[in-house]
């Protein structure tokens, strides 16, 4: 995964009181558009755009419009510009990628009550959002956002929504892990098993997990009893013991038999790479959708009654009691992704296509810099407008899911 992150640079804005405004002192910022990081088709990283005159929607109700200061680069995004899930988005383009974002509020909609103009927030996006956060200004639900912790930076703060979200969706949501249960992450040198094990120990379960032999002190620090190194031993022989959950962030046959024969009766073994969105890219929606959901539903029956564990492919959801729990643990110091290196954002070509060679190593984390974008355009009218027209749904916002949940949940998170 890799970062946007950005600086300040001065604009002039014009504002409109909001119906709060003499029990605030805050002024909502009026942006119809700004920079932002395009795809206008699928392929390789020559098809990212640095545009700067996107529209911004306006805001439903329920949203908050964020004024980025770091974004991350998650390993969808550039499964996404290649086209994973080409029957799903490509009706939809342009996209902008992104998922998480760190930054300050700069306007909320008319039922927004947990934010205030000008406060530090981070949160990700859900799957299936069209427009992303590579951009100056991105829209989000309330429920995507939480309060940013003082302690943590934006760069900081940025790496972890996504990937925590993820594995908290796993682990809390679909396992209900409890201490002292035992707790197997396969690829825990990603952000996603980094995350996945820092929730698990936080919840006082004993963690192993495999990378590789680079990332062997980095997933002990985050608190997993035991590391097999895949690239020097046997996982069979050296994974230990039977679990009460497994996540797997691998998800190829092999590592998906190795999970299943270590977990005990009644445990939950977890995928994050369902089939649905290669076979609806390849049947597409009509055929791909059914396909899938037969093979999901054959594999829960099938380890059901061979096994007696449940079987899931998991996903990213926004989640508040899973992000507060993220924020708290954060905030602590028990959840964080580390971060290793900088792009700007004229470079968000190369960082892709570091990425896609894989010269970034897989367990770390690289920082594009929005470091020269500016804030965004203000609305040219000069009229005082009512903030139900400014903030509210009148227009469309391109950030709703795509596809109903239960269809999405077939899709199974990356």
């Amino acid at each position: 995964m890799q970062i946007l992150s950005r600086t300040t640079t001065p604009h002039t804005f014009k504002t409109c009181h909001s119906y709060e405004f003499f029990k605030s002192v805050f002024v909502r910022f009026i942006v119809t558009s700004c920079r932002a990081v395009v795809i206008p088709r699928f392929g390789g990283p020559e098809v990212l755009q640095l545009r700067s005159d996107v529209d911004v929607p306006q805001l439903k109700p329920n949203e908050v419009l964020v004024r980025a200061r770091a974004v991350s680069i998650n390993p969808l995004d550039t499964r996404m510009r290649s086209g994973y899930g080409r029957s799903i988005f490509e009706p939809l383009l342009p996209l902008i990628l992104g998922r998480d974002i760190s930054g300050e509020v700069a306007a909320v909609g008319n039922s927004v009550r947990s934010f205030g103009i000008g406060q530090e927030v981070f949160g990700a996006l859900h799957p299936t959002a069209v427009r992303g956060t590579y951009a100056d200004y991105a829209v989000l639900s309330e429920d995507e956002l939480t309060a940013k912790p003082p302690s943590l930076t934006h760069v900081e703060a940025s790496a972890i929504p996504f990937a925590a979200l993820t594995a908290w969706r796993a682990l809390k949501s679909t396992a209900r892990i409890t201490e002292g249960q035992r707790v197997l992450v396969v690829g825990g040198g990603g952000a996603v098993g980094l995350a996945a094990i820092q929730l698990a120990a936080a919840a006082r379960c004993h963690v192993t997990t495999t990378c590789g032999s680079q990332s062997i002190d980095r997933v002990r620090e985050a608190g997993a009893e035991q590391a097999v190194d895949y690239t020097a031993e046997d996982i069979e022989l050296g994974i230990k013991g039977k679990f009460d959950a497994v996540l797997d962030t691998i998800g190829v046959p092999e590592t998906e038999r190795i999970s299943i024969k270590f977990l005990k009766r009644g445990g939950h073994y977890m995928t994050l790479q369902g089939e649905a969105a290669s076979l609806t890219d390849r049947y597409g929606l009509a055929a791909g959708l059914p396909i899938a959901t037969a093979i999901l539903v054959k594999k829960q029956i099938q380890y059901r009654y061979s096994h007696g564990i449940e079987y899931w492919w998991t996903y990213m959801r926004a989640d508040p009691d899973g992000l507060d729990e993220i924020r708290r643990l954060s905030e602590a110091g028990k959840v964080k992704i580390p971060v290793e290196k900088t792009f700007p954002i004229t470079q968000v070509r190369e960082a892709h296509e570091a990425k896609d060679k894989k010269k970034i190593p897989a367990a770390n984390l690289e920082i594009l810099g929005l470091h020269t974008l500016g804030l965004g355009k203000q609305r040219k009218s000069g009229k005082r407008l009512k903030l139900a027209t400014l903030l509210g749904d009148s227009l469309k916002s391109r950030n709703r899911p795509v596809l109903p949940a239960i269809l999405w949940q077939l899709l199974g998170g990356y």
